[in-house]
């Protein structure tokens, strides 16, 4: 059902989990797994011009560390990719690349006024992916979980 799994992941909390998920499903279905972690590139023009180098390298660290990441996490085989871009539009082309069969990503969960003023990747990808995407709300940690 599921030959290609594309994840996408920031190295944030929130992925965590959505790579968990989405290892998972790739192994079920003996899937080959491809990782992509996109570079906001407004994120970089938006800097001082003096600090965009500086800057850049410094998420193309944090991108490979991700990376790293999910293949420390599988004892299958990865395909990685660091993309520089917009994060939802470079997410939807490499899915169309490598012709995915599902593209699994987390979500912060925002709901209501904040998910409006500050959109959602997630939810773009979801509006524009070729392929079915799979989102992983991270869990939320509540006192008694984390005495346990």
């Amino acid at each position: 059902m599921f030959d290609t799994v594309v994840v996408a992941t920031d190295g944030s909390d929130s992925v965590n989990r959505a790579v968990d998920v989405a290892l998972d499903l790739a192994e079920k279905f003996d899937a080959e797994v491809h990782v992509l972690s996109v570079i906001d590139a407004s994120e970089v023009d938006a800097s001082p011009e003096q600090l965009r180098e500086e800057l850049r390298t410094a998420l193309e660290t944090t991108a490979d560390a991700a990376l790293a990441s999910v293949e420390d996490r599988t004892e299958g085989e990865v395909t990685t990719a660091v993309r520089e871009g917009r994060p939802a539009a470079e997410i939807c082309e490499y899915a169309r690349e490598v012709d995915a069969d599902v593209v699994a990503t987390g979500t912060r969960g925002r709901h209501g006024e904040n998910r409006l003023l500050l959109g959602s990747v997630a939810e773009r990808v979801v509006r524009r992916s070729p392929a079915p995407v799979l989102t992983v709300r991270q869990l939320e940690t509540t006192d008694d979980a984390a005495a346990a």
